[in-house]
């Protein structure tokens, strides 16, 4: 018999007969349609063949009158397999749940450790994990990601700068820098300070070192602010110089500005759907059917399975599919002028650094042309514009 598979699924039977009309016996089984193979010859009145489990009853009436007796050695085949796990189901329950046990275990949160803050911000975080639900005993796979917790923590609670969220094995890591957290000394090393661009001198504030300019002063790129050698003539001494040196400078922005202007935005439908991940394969859970939606933005939250300190190739995958839809904003000529003025703003303020502020603005130049606005913009910027440069001892100011 070429394939055997499609038998061990009903049962195989392995049989033993003996006595004189073997071969009789034989070829009435043949002709009764039962299908017999591994036929072995063991001396002249015994042999052995196999046949399948649901033509035992077959063979137990074709042998009654044939003189022979048969005897069953060997019973294979699924059913037999299934009534040994059947007897044996206590021990492979106990293995299952065993397991089990551990991989929801290994799954869970079992330590939150908060470093870098003091006890009054650490109560503040862990209320703020409680209410997330971020707490000891509480699977993973119900949580929010380290983003999103990392997100919500920085904006609930003032008293924190930064946080860092990390996930190691059963332990969320909180690293944490507070806003009163004193500054570090600065060490530097001898220095002048220079203007690193042209301007008017609005305001100084000289901490230490020897200003070499005055109020209203124009000044020119690398022009000499204030000194780090300090002293009279041949009592000088060498300092890093320190101080903010505001000047009025000058910035021309150019932005072009469209009348008629397209947009995406997203119109609150969602669907969700779920998959387990076994390395490449994706199997869905939840969520089934086509995305109807002709556009849209994609979401996706991985959490891999651990058993105890180990990834396991497997993950659950939540996918959010927002539909969105496209917006027409149409502007009339004095909108768009307005529109690309804040736009040069934006631009000039993204430049600067945050203790600039603008003194003032003009527009030197404005036209529509193609269904576009264009916008030429003066800037007056009131900004400390110096900046540092090494000292060498013994070098010329």
């Amino acid at each position: 018999m070429k394939n055997q598979w499609t038998e061990f699924f009903g049962g195989i039977i392995t049989v033993e007969t003996r006595g004189k009309g073997i071969e009789r016996l034989i070829n009435t089984l043949t002709r009764s349609g039962i299908l017999i193979w591994n036929v072995k010859r063991h001396g002249s009145e015994s042999i052995t063949f196999k046949i399948k489990l649901n033509d035992v009853k077959k063979i137990r009436m074709a042998v009654r009158d044939s003189g022979c007796k048969v005897r069953f050695l060997r019973r294979t085949g699924m059913p037999f397999l299934f009534n040994r796990l059947l007897k044996n189901s206590g021990f492979i329950v106990g293995a299952f749940t065993f397991l089990l046990v551990i991989f929801i275990l290994s799954n869970m949160v079992w330590g939150i450790e908060i470093k870098g803050a003091d006890p009054e911000t650490e109560h503040k975080i862990r209320k703020e994990l409680d209410e997330m639900g971020v707490k000891k005993g509480k699977v993973q796979f119900f949580l929010e990601n380290v983003d999103a917790i990392q997100r919500r923590l920085t904006d609930n609670i003032g008293a924190i700068t930064w946080v860092g969220v990390e996930l190691k094995g059963t332990t969320y890591h909180l690293q944490v820098v507070e806003k009163n957290e004193p500054e570090k000394p600065e060490l530097l090393s001898p220095r002048n300070l220079v203007a690193k661009k042209k301007g008017i001198i609005v305001d100084m504030f000289v901490e230490e070192g020897q200003p070499k300019v005055s109020i209203n002063d124009h000044v020119k790129p690398g022009q000499l602010l204030v000194s780090g050698e300090i002293g009279k003539e041949g009592q000088t001494e060498i300092v890093p110089a320190k101080g903010e040196i505001y000047a009025e400078t000058w910035y021309i922005t150019k932005v072009t500005q469209p009348l008629k202007s397209t947009f995406h935005v997203l119109n609150g439908n969602e669907k969700q759907k779920h998959f387990i991940e076994i390395g490449k394969w994706q199997i869905p859970i939840w969520g089934f059917g086509k995305n109807e939606y002709k556009e849209f933005e994609t979401e996706t939250n991985t959490k891999h399975f651990r058993f105890l300190k180990w990834e396991l190739p497997i993950s659950y995958t939540n996918t959010t599919i927002r539909e969105r839809e496209q917006e027409v904003r149409i502007y009339s000529n004095d909108e768009a002028f307005e529109a690309a003025k804040i736009s040069a703003r934006n631009q000039i303020k993204n430049m600067l650094t945050e203790n600039a502020k603008i003194k003032g603005e003009k527009v030197l130049h404005k036209s529509v042309d193609d269904g576009k606005v264009s916008i030429s913009i003066h800037f007056q910027i009131i900004e400390n514009i110096a900046e540092a440069k090494p000292l060498i001892q013994g070098e010329t100011e």
